[in-house]
């Protein structure tokens, strides 16, 4: 195809579609202004009617803010009016106030001229005082300060006097109420927990079947006893007592485990060393069961609960061990018991009280084993074991190594001294009595104004006669609160001891 043939194609494609397209205007152009007349009246009428129904939201507007603003008016006409009536009400309050600061300043200016006149007034009798002095010190020949102390030295004596009555009164109330209070709980405790003690012997005696044993237990050449002695730790003694052996040791368990040993070899027969070694472990395990058995028992008894094992059976320990005759292990039952019932009538806690007293003579069970006080090694002891603190201070405490700090260990040291303390409990050599009676005596003659000093009741009590002329009723009270203290501190006694002075004026005169 040539290029002339294209472009004149071409231009008769562009001349007809211009053809078309004026037919078409002609034709669409009537219709198209008939829909645009009538979208123009549709327009009209809506916004006729929007024009209306905005009046109409006018008018309603106009009509509640006239009826908004008339109750604005009204509120704020209220108001006024309320703001009116205050402000007469401050003035009036305003001059009632004013008339008071009136009469204030009215009755200061009064009292300032009171004031004056008592000034006036005081200086006056300020110097007649000072007069009045000077001629009671001619009168009298003495100074102020000499008055002044013949005054005082006699209100001093007469205090003193009052002083020593009342404190004589209050002991006397006091002694009426607590001694009936401590016998009602002392004789209840007793009576409720009463028990027997056998006092043990501190040296172990084993009955033989003839004297011809004696010479099979030394054996050849002392092989036997020595060997024996040796394995067991103790000593055997071996003396004329017919048909017995005595056995001898400081550790009262390892005594009753060489007992034991030695009932078994007479028994047996057969004694030689490698028995002897042999039997001595078998009675180690048989005692070190009784140990754990007793120390349960305790527990069961005394009704504590909670111990660790090394508790009960150091507490087991002590069925071995004696004080003054009496078994430690039954003397810490009793304690226990007591303890209990003299915390429950006093309010205080039964568990801590009845748990120290039971505990409080651990260290009795080891105190031959290490240095120390055995309240002391009871406690660490027990410390070490996880026990309250309050239960080690009532361990600790209870021979007053340590201050008190409870009502219970108040109470573990009263139970102790009940239980030792009571009638059959303890028995005690004659010579140690009579050194302590001496030291009773010797205490309270040492102190400035005794005459004589007497020890009474088996050394429960002290009587000492003071010379009246040195020592006053004053003096006497407080002299035997000296003489009981340096008791306490300087002497190891159960229970406690009275110390009474007696202070007597004797006047003797002759009818000739």
């Amino acid at each position: 195809m040539t290029t002339e043939l294209l472009i004149g194609v071409i231009i008769g494609l562009v001349v007809g579609a211009g053809a078309v397209g004026a037919v078409a205007y002609f034709v669409l152009k009537p219709r198209h202004e008939a829909e645009n007349e009538r979208l123009e009246k549709e327009n009209a009428a809506s916004r006729k009617a929007a024009e209306r129904e905005a009046e109409t939201i006018l008018n309603s507007a106009r009509a509640e803010a006239k009826a908004t603003r008339s109750d604005a008016d009204n509120t704020v006409k209220q108001r006024y009016a309320d703001l009116g009536r205050a402000e007469e009400r401050i003035d009036v309050r305003q001059v009632n106030l004013d008339e008071q600061i009136k009469r204030l300043e009215e009755r200061d200016q009064g009292l300032n001229k009171r004031q004056s006149r008592l000034d006036k007034r005081t200086q006056s009798l300020e110097q007649l005082e000072d007069e009045r002095m000077v001629e009671l010190q001619r009168i009298a020949s003495m100074t102020t300060e000499e008055a002044k102390q013949q005054l005082l030295a006699a209100t001093e004596a007469e205090a003193r006097q009052d002083m020593a009555r009342i404190i004589r009164e209050i002991e006397d109330k006091a002694k009426e109420t607590a001694d009936d209070k401590a016998r009602e709980l002392i004789s209840l405790a007793i009576q409720r927990v009463a028990s027997d003690h056998v006092s043990d012997v501190t040296v172990s005696v084993v009955p033989l079947p003839g004297d011809d044993m004696k010479g099979r237990i030394i054996g050849r050449n002392g092989r036997n006893i020595r060997a024996f002695e040796a394995a067991a730790g103790v000593d055997v003694v071996v003396d004329d007592t017919p048909e017995a052996v005595t056995i001898s040791s400081f550790d009262s368990v390892r005594r009753e485990v060489a007992r034991v040993a030695m009932a078994k070899l007479i028994v047996d027969g057969r004694i030689h060393p490698a028995r002897i070694e042999k039997l001595i472990k078998d009675a180690q395990e048989d005692v070190e069961k009784e140990i754990k058995e007793a120390g349960e028992q305790a527990v069961f008894e005394a009704n504590v609960h909670g111990l660790r094992p090394e508790i009960i059976k150091m507490l087991g320990r002590l069925k071995y061990r004696t004080s003054y005759g009496q078994n430690q292990l039954h003397h810490s039952v009793e304690a226990a018991k007591i303890a209990a019932v003299l915390a429950a009538e006093l309010g205080a806690n039964i568990e801590i009280a009845k748990t120290g007293a039971l505990l409080h003579d651990l260290g009795k069970a080891m105190d031959h084993e290490q240095e120390g006080t055995h309240a002391m090694l009871g406690a660490e002891f027990a410390k070490r074991f996880k026990i309250g603190p309050k239960i080690i201070n009532a361990i600790a405490s209870h021979h007053h190594e340590v201050d008190q700090e409870s009502v219970e260990a108040i109470i573990v040291e009263a139970a102790d001294a009940i239980s030792g303390a009571r009638p059959g409990a303890r028995r005690e050599s004659l010579e140690n009595y009579i050194k302590r009676v001496r030291t009773l005596e010797d205490i309270a003659t040492s102190f400035e104004g005794v005459e004589s000093a007497y020890a009474l009741q088996a050394g429960r009590e002290i009587r000492i006669l003071v010379r009246p002329g040195v020592i006053d009723d004053y003096g006497a009270i407080k002299l035997s609160k000296d003489i009981a203290k340096n008791i306490e501190e300087t002497m190891q006694y159960p229970g406690q001891i009275q110390v009474t002075v007696v202070r007597e004026t004797r006047a003797v005169g002759f009818a000739k």
